[in-house]
This record gives structure tokens, C-alpha cells and sequence, in this order.
């Protein structure tokens, strides 16, 4: 397996059990060692899409719109400089938004409409916002929060580039910004709730993911993506939708935390129409045990799990890797993230080895199960659609 950085061996075989067959998985491993093609959307705030196709094809570039439905979407073939697409007179004057296909699927799925009141809990830096706004023509409403100073510059830096006049810009903690509008009875007609995640999806883009990756981290993801999901889901009117999503293939991270919703709160998981491939959501899992000398290794590596929640390199929310006009894609503006908030080193609240436990944690070989309308979500698999990985469900309230 030619990759820069090895997979782990526990990595592996959980990517491996999650997969079909062995053409599959040579399939996925295949495509995970090329890089992504380059996509764009077009603002349709600032420029039609026939206008758009016209200025950039004059520059040379092949343009490809693979979806007749949703003609925003555009692939260049052919090859471009390095940071060409970042530094377009196109790009600077807000024109397209350079974005990765998958990445483009929540909002899709959301469909928000002109005149509705959205929440965008993690929204820089401001892919889906900016695409959520271009879909509701600049009426109506988006709360767009996140949690860090240099963030939300990034993400007022994009709605501004792009035109987007409908948005509220709210700087908190995710869960303590729902508990806020809850205690004023806020309610929401749609919420997009695209949490911080492992990335596992984001090896195409992100090659270190294989270095950094760590099951404990996922543990404690798991546990703040369900407190930012509940937090969101209390906020959501009787009727109303909401996006989960994250940009990893850890079930921990994506069909449990549906499993815990599923358990709390009167909601459907519904089926969700895509452009693109969707496998469905597991409805149950055969989790692959950790080797003892594994389980040993990880324990000595306590340090690392915890620089991957403090070091703003690692983590990611949102689907992409690389750096703003560096490697044209914009959904690199995250970092480490931890139910909404972020941690760095000698904070004091950044979670440490001392008086935790991981105990159970690594546990043997078995079968969990999920309920069965969590097959209705969404599992996308670059190998699929030659994208980068995705998971989202889509969720309505009952009551």
C-alpha cells in the first residue's frame, strides 16, 4: 500500500469491515492515494451559471457540469497552476465558492427556501453557509456560529467575498449557544448540523489523517457530536429538518450518535435523494477488537490524542485539508474541535490522561445493532463517486 503516511492496523480493519467485498476495498484503498479533483460552485448571488461557465471557459479551462439538476456544480478537467483557482479574478470577486462535491451534499439534502429561519451550528468557514444563502436568494435568515475569533474572521471574510446579506454571525460554544436560544424558545424551521469529526474521509485530501488517527479521539468526538445534536435538535420546530453530518466513516461517530437522537427524541430518520451514490446507513456492525501490542502502543501515546484535540492541524470539520489558496480548498478553515469548542495546549479544560479512564473502551470483537430506520441515512464512499467521504442523515421532528 503506497501511502506517505501507513495505516494503522486497527485503522485498517475497521475500514475494511465497514466495506462489501475485497474489490471494494482494493477500490477504496486505490482511490484514496490520488488526490481530488477540483470542483467549484457558482454563487448565483453575484453571477448565472451560464455566465460563470462562459468567463472561466474563455480563460481555457474544461469545464463538466456531471449533475443536470443542480448545474452549479462544475468540474475542471484539465490541469491548473498550483493556487490557480484560489487567486481567479473569478474566485476574489466571489463568483464560485471552491468546494468539494461531497461537502456539497448537506445543504443539498437541507434544501433550504427563500423566506426560512436556519441555524448553521459549525459553519466556518462558510462552504454550506454561503451555498444555504445562494439556495434561499439572500431571503430569509441564517444564524451562522462558530466558536474562535480567527474562524469566524475566515467565515465573515467568505459570506462578505460572496455576497450573502441573510446571515446572523454568533460566536459561542455550540451546545451553550443552543441552550441560549432554547431558553428564549428560539425555534428553527431547518438546522445544519455538519460537526467536527476524525476526517477519515479526508484521506485524498489529507494523506497525515493516517498518521494522527486515534480510536480514543473518536471516543470523545462520539460523545460531543451527541451533545452537539441534541443540543440542535431541541431547537428544531415540530415538522422542521435537520442535516447531521460529519466527514468520517466511524460508526461511532455517525450511526451511534443517530442511534442516541433515535432513543432521546420523537424524530424520523428519512431517506435522502442525492446526486451522487449513497450507501446506507448501517443497521449493524461487526467492530473489529485492538491487538494487545496495539492497545499497548495507544496507552503510550495518551500525548498525541490529546495534541490532536489541542493542535490546530489535525481535526477537521467539513470536508477538506488544504490550505486557503494554497491547494484551492476552502473547507480547511477548521481545526480541533470539541463539542463546539476548541482546546489548545495548556488550556485547562482540555481533556488529560490524569483521572480519565479508557476502560471498555477497547472492546472485544462483536456486533452492535442500530435501529433500522438509520439505514435511510447517507454513507458516501469516494470510491463511489470519486468525491471524498462523507456521512449525513437527515432527520424530521415528530414532536
Amino acid at each position: 500500500m503506497n501511502f506517505k503516511y501507513k495505516p494503522k492496523p486497527y485503522f485498517k480493519e475497521r475500514i475494511e469491515s465497514l466495506l462489501e467485498n475485497k474489490q471494494d476495498i482494493k477500490q477504496f484503498w486505490e482511490i484514496s492515494k490520488k488526490g481530488i479533483q477540483k470542483s467549484i460552485r457558482c454563487n448565483t448571488l453575484k453571477i448565472s451559471i451560464e455566465n460563470l461557465k462562459e468567463k472561466l471557459e474563455s480563460k481555457g479551462w474544461k469545464i463538466n457540469q456531471p449533475f443536470n439538476e443542480f448545474p452549479e456544480i462544475m468540474i475542471i478537467e484539465n490541469n491548473l497552476n498550483p493556487g490557480e483557482l484560489g487567486r481567479a479574478i473569478e474566485h476574489l470577486l466571489g463568483y464560485y465558492y471552491v468546494q468539494e462535491i461531497a461537502s456539497m451534499m448537506p445543504p443539498l439534502a437541507l434544501n433550504p427556501k427563500p423566506g426560512e429561519i436556519i441555524l448553521d451550528l459549525c459553519s466556518s468557514p462558510g462552504s454550506k453557509t454561503t451555498q444555504m444563502s445562494s439556495m434561499m436568494e439572500n431571503q430569509g435568515t441564517i444564524i451562522a456560529n462558530d466558536n474562535k475569533l480567527g474562524r469566524i474572521s475566515i467565515l465573515n471574510t467568505n459570506l462578505e467575498r460572496c455576497g450573502v446579506s441573510n446571515t446572523i454571525i454568533t460566536r459561542n460554544d455550540g451546545v451553550q449557544l443552543c441552550k441560549r436560544l432554547e431558553s428564549i424558545n428560539m425555534k428553527f424551521d431547518k438546522i445544519l448540523t455538519d460537526v467536527p469529526c476524525s476526517g477519515e474521509g479526508n484521506l485524498r485530501s489529507s494523506p497525515k489523517t493516517l498518521q494522527m488517527w486515534n480510536p480514543k479521539v473518536i471516543k470523545i468526538l462520539s460523545k460531543q457530536q451527541q451533545k452537539l445534536a441534541s443540543s440542535a435538535l431541541k431547537l428544531l420546530k415540530v415538522g422542521g429538518t435537520m442535516i447531521y453530518s460529519t466527514c468520517t466513516h466511524s460508526p461511532e461517530e455517525n450511526e451511534q450518535v443517530l442511534q442516541h437522537l433515535k432513543e432521546n427524541f420523537n424524530i424520523e430518520i428519512e431517506k435522502i435523494s442525492l446526486p451522487i451514490k449513497c450507501r446506507p446507513g448501517l443497521t449493524e456492525w461487526e467492530k473489529p477488537s485492538m491487538k494487545k501490542e496495539e492497545k499497548e502502543n495507544n496507552t503510550l501515546n495518551e500525548l498525541n490524542d490529546h495534541q490532536m484535540l489541542g493542535d490546530n492541524k489535525t481535526l477537521r470539520k467539513g470536508v477538506g485539508s488544504s490550505e486557503y489558496n494554497k491547494k484551492d480548498n476552502d473547507d480547511n478553515f477548521s481545526s480541533h474541535k470539541r463539542g463546539g469548542r476548541e482546546f489548545t495546549r495548556g488550556d485547562k479544560n482540555r481533556p488529560t490522561s490524569e483521572g480519565s479512564s479508557w476502560e471498555g473502551f477497547y472492546d472485544e470483537k462483536k456486533n452492535i445493532t442500530f435501529d433500522q430506520e438509520i439505514k435511510n441515512a447517507c454513507r458516501i464512499w469516494p470510491q463511489d463517486n470519486n468525491t471524498e467521504g462523507f456521512f449525513l442523515a437527515k432527520i424530521r421532528r415528530l414532536g
